[in-house]
């Protein structure tokens, strides 16, 4: 047995567990697209699809990548921790979960669809702006005290 396992990794290039997993992802997208074969709205779905990848990957990807670039240089990204511990990925962690929250309350960030959201809700769009700017704020914060007690940790047990 470990002799098949042995020339299956070597001719595949990688262990077995990655080509059930591999298999396993292709048998859910291809039952997602069986299931949206018979929508109507189809073509639209494989639209936004289309664009959000090629939104992602010319718009977003450049952008994000040269803010970490940026950041990389105004914190002196370290490769070893030779002075305790860097401070690059809080700032990565907390911006990524600020920038997922805009996206995810995008709509109501912009007040798209005032009037929609007022009669499924009763409620005003107004505070979504002020609400995730707190949330950012708490999140940059929480990273701060994070990475300060890292340092204080770091300092103690050198």
């Amino acid at each position: 047995m470990r002799d098949v396992v042995g020339r299956l990794r070597a001719a595949y290039g990688a262990p077995p567990g990655h080509l059930l997993r591999l298999a396993g992802s292709f048998a859910l997208t291809g039952w997602v697209a069986l299931r949206l074969a018979g929508e109507p709205a189809v073509g639209r779905m494989l639209l936004w699809f289309v664009g959000a990848a090629v939104a992602h990957d010319f718009v977003l990807f450049p952008c994000y990548g040269l803010a970490d670039r940026a950041a990389r240089r105004v914190l002196g990204a370290r490769a070893a921790p030779a002075s305790g511990p860097a401070p690059l990925n809080h700032v990565r962690v907390s911006a990524l979960a600020s920038g997922l929250l805009f996206l995810v309350y995008l709509p109501g960030i912009l007040r798209l669809g005032r009037p929609t959201y007022l009669a499924a809700s009763g409620q005003d769009q107004r505070p979504f702006l002020a609400r995730w700017l707190l949330a950012t704020a708490a999140l940059f914060l929480a990273s701060a005290l994070g990475y300060v007690l890292r340092r204080w940790w770091w300092a103690r047990h050198r």
